[in-house]
């Protein structure tokens, strides 16, 4: 007999209760595997990230941003002292010794007000664009790079080479939805994203977390693997029942009422249908049968990967 998936009978709030296990295993990302630069002379390779001192560090006389609230700034460095900086800033190299920031700037000053002494952050000295897209793609091959680093590593490319996720897909030799999927991790919480960085949550894991919306949400999920060890088939479960009605979530992680149950026909058409479309698919219905499916997709492969399912009734 198959094991029966963990239920939501008691909603989120007494799955979880107090987790301070998943906590006390967070270590902060240090980036301690990271070159500290100046420690082997000029650094070539700016794909990577690298650890730069904080006095070799100047902000950026053109950031048109003056004013930072004090009040984000002190919980964004608190943070930090927690988890560690998860995305590293961007500079550009003024002198052997001194770099200057391109972005990041709120990132910088939070990692001071922490007692960082070192600051993780990409090097942007290459003048030539598509030297630095060669640098960044090769930078994506090797194979030591954790999600987040791969996800990172995308978004450069987007964002300072101006690729869409069709040409970055083909540069990479990857498929469009693994490139948009990987993206998607930078939108997960900062603990989140740390969990995953430090090898707590796979990409797995995370993948099925996306599948809900709330931040909060998203945050107890990560902890309830951690503490209770669940396989990604198991927090999938658990997703597909917060999906059928995503507005009951929030009532669940409040210790409120769970949503009434639903036939086993419709978990059968989410776990069927999810699979074509990243398990990013919710439904909800009323007492007398009638309801609404959503589905989300990232890209016209999976509707075509759907089609063809169902046009040779593999479905």
């Amino acid at each position: 007999m198959s094991k029966e998936p963990r239920g939501l009978g008691k909603g989120l709030s007494a799955l979880l209760g107090e987790v301070p296990d998943a906590d006390q295993l967070r270590k902060p990302v240090g980036y301690v595997n990271k070159e500290i630069v100046g420690t082997r002379g000029r650094q070539e390779n700016t794909a990577d990230i690298l650890r730069i001192p904080v006095e070799m560090i100047e902000p950026n006389p053109f950031q048109p941003r003056m004013s930072f609230d004090q009040v984000a700034l002190e919980e964004l460095a608190a943070s930090i002292r927690s988890l560690g900086l998860i995305q590293p800033i961007t500079v550009r190299r003024i002198t052997e010794r001194r770099y200057q920031i391109i972005s990041g700037e709120r990132r910088y000053k939070a990692c001071r007000l922490a007692g960082m002494t070192t600051i993780p952050a990409y090097i942007r000295d290459a003048n030539d664009q598509g030297m630095l897209e060669m640098a960044i793609v090769e930078n994506v091959q090797r194979e030591d790079l954790d999600p987040i680093e791969l996800a990172l590593s995308y978004r450069r490319l987007i964002d300072e080479c101006q690729l869409t996720q069709d040409s970055l897909a083909e540069r990479v030799g990857k498929k469009r939805a693994t490139v948009a999927n990987t993206i998607r991790l930078l939108k997960l919480p900062a603990k989140v994203q740390h969990d995953i960085k430090v090898g707590l949550l796979s990409a797995g894991h995370a993948k099925a977390i996306l599948g809900v919306d709330s931040p909060e949400v998203q945050e107890q999920l990560c902890d309830l693997v951690i503490r209770d060890g669940l396989s990604v088939r198991e927090l999938e479960s658990i997703v597909r029942k917060l999906q059928v009605n995503p507005d009951a979530a929030k009532s669940k992680v409040r210790g409120g009422r769970t949503s009434q149950e639903l036939p086993q026909d419709y978990y059968r058409i989410l776990e069927h249908v999810g699979k074509y479309f990243s398990n990013d698919i919710s439904l909800k219905r009323t007492s007398t049968g009638k309801g609404v499916m959503t589905i989300r997709f990232d890209s016209d492969e999976e509707v075509k990967a759907f089609v063809k399912a169902l046009e040779e009734k593999q479905f």
